[in-house]
């Protein structure tokens, strides 16, 4: 015998209605239960986006530099006289390296022609001393191509006063760490003079301010352009200590890293093996969000089960009625099927908004840090598959809440409840 949905449906409805208060307690659980989850997963992925943002935009996907290390072959081992014998060396001392890699820009070239990567691009690294009259404070000075690394690393995010493409404009120009003006009470435009470890000074003129949140980078760290860097140390335009490579997909990194040392002789580091402890720690943040919102709906699903059970004692009447004009046990639980799908699809789509508009509410609210001058108002993310999540989890929790009862009402002999009258 085919179903009649129209009547199932109608029959639903009007037991919902019947009892509007309880299927608004039922329907706000579960609009409390999803727009909580949304408020929760959107404030907090947002979170931990901009915390990860942080450290892994600023950091390559392959940092390629040539490591000081000592020699695996010791010189005692090129006398054959000792080739058979047990040789003990004390004191083992790096050998003798430069910092700089050789054939840098062939190796970039190389690089950049691998359809995996976005881009590969130069960074010289030195250490230095910072001069401002009587004040003078160790740090480091790196050089870069501003323009790429804005490109690859958003780097003018962290410029909070004046402009990375004024360092690729300005010759001897400095984007000056916000903590060392700071100590050194300098602005923009003003002068600063940098000196080698070898003692050489030069002076350089503070066209930004640089700020990446990190109070140990930014109390000692600059930057300024290869060509400046390159003069500052006495060295030759090929001089370059660092590649920084960018991939299209980041988890090409490890056996892209793996194949370059291989390849180059030189040491590769991918960004999951450099930040391992920070991958640990956004992981763990995750499965707190998740577990905490996934909490939240199953909650929410209990008190619809309640509800539901609720109704089926009050509607034992009804469905005595039901049952003794026609309808087949089957017939009854489609219509507290029903009944619950209904619920749930009114308080998830209410939830969705409710979720909405609190997270629109937090993404507009200032935050205001001195650490993070870039974040202007409290990190939300707004990812659809949150509310496809949301909308689905609402469905299906109603779904098994009204399942019990509603096999509970198919069971149910209408012969005992009449006589009980």
């Amino acid at each position: 015998m085919a179903i009649n949905w129209k009547v199932i449906l109608a029959i639903a409805k009007t037991h919902l209605l019947s009892k509007i208060k309880q299927t608004s307690v039922a329907a706000l659980g579960v609009t409390f239960g999803i727009g909580a989850y949304i408020t929760l997963v959107c404030f907090m992925t947002g979170l931990n986006k901009m915390l990860d943002g942080l450290i892994l935009n600023q950091t390559p996907h392959i940092h390629i530099y040539s490591e000081i290390e000592p020699s695996k072959e010791q010189p005692i081992a090129s006398y054959e006289t000792l080739e058979n014998s047990f040789k003990v060396v004390h004191s083992i001392k790096p050998k003798q390296s430069q910092k700089k890699i050789h054939n840098a820009l062939p190796i970039m070239a190389y690089i950049n022609k691998d359809k995996r990567v976005k881009g590969a691009i130069p960074q010289i690294k030195s250490n230095i001393f910072y001069i401002s009259g009587s004040i003078e404070l160790g740090g480091n000075l790196r050089g870069v191509e501003p323009l790429e690394e804005a490109r690859l690393f958003d780097f003018q995010n962290y410029v909070v006063k004046g402009s990375h493409e004024d360092l690729h404009k300005v010759d001897n120009g400095i984007l000056l760490g916000s903590g060392i003006a700071k100590k050194m009470s300098l602005k923009l435009g003003d002068k600063i003079q940098v000196s080698t470890i070898k003692g050489d000074v030069f002076p350089l003129k503070i066209v930004g301010i640089y700020q990446s949140g990190l109070a140990e980078v930014d109390d000692i760290q600059s930057f300024a352009t290869i060509k400046t860097v390159q003069r500052i140390l006495g060295e030759a335009e090929n001089y370059i200590t660092d590649i920084n490579v960018k991939l299209y997909n980041i988890e090409d990194a490890y056996s892209m890293a793996q194949e370059m040392e291989n390849q180059f002789g030189l040491k590769a580091v991918d960004i999951k093996t450099a930040n391992a402890q920070f991958e640990t720690g956004t992981s763990i943040r995750n499965l707190i969000t998740y577990a905490v919102s996934i909490a939240l709906l199953i909650v929410a699903g209990f008190g619809i089960y309640n509800i539901l059970n609720m109704f089926i004692y009050e509607k034992m009447n009804d469905i005595a009625i039901l049952k003794a004009t026609g309808f087949s046990g089957k017939d009854v639980q489609y219509i507290f099927m029903c009944q619950a799908l209904i619920i749930g699809l009114v308080g998830g789509l209410l939830g969705l908004l409710v979720g909405f508009g609190l997270t629109s509410l937090i993404d507009t609210l200032p935050f205001e840090t001195e650490a993070l001058p870039t974040i202007e108002t409290f990190p939300v993310n707004f990812d659809p598959w949150f509310y496809v999540i949301g909308i689905s989890f609402a469905l299906v929790s109603t779904f098994f809440a009204g399942y019990l009862p509603s096999r509970k009402a198919k069971k149910i002999d209408p012969v005992k409840i009449i006589r009980g009258q």
